[in-house]
């Protein structure tokens, strides 16, 4: 399935649609010191795949946790 790339903005609403609160600056902050998903250009235009986006939260998303005791794993 061809998947439609992503204005940053875009991306940021289709994060916040999915439970993860993070801003458009947020992103670009991420894209400049890193540590946020990976996009493509086009032209000065960063551009992000969903499926992309999804496996960033994927990878950064804890297991289920019972207690916040269990946070220190």
């Amino acid at each position: 399935m061809e998947q439609r790339l992503m204005r940053r903005w875009e991306a940021a609403r289709y994060l916040g649609e999915r439970g993860i609160p993070i801003s458009a600056n947020t992103l670009a902050k991420k894209a400049t010191n890193g540590g946020g998903p990976v996009f493509r250009k086009f032209d000065r235009f960063p551009l992000y795949l969903a499926s992309d986006l999804d496996a960033w939260v994927s990878e950064r998303l804890s297991s289920p946790k019972a207690s916040t005791s269990d946070m220190g794993e």
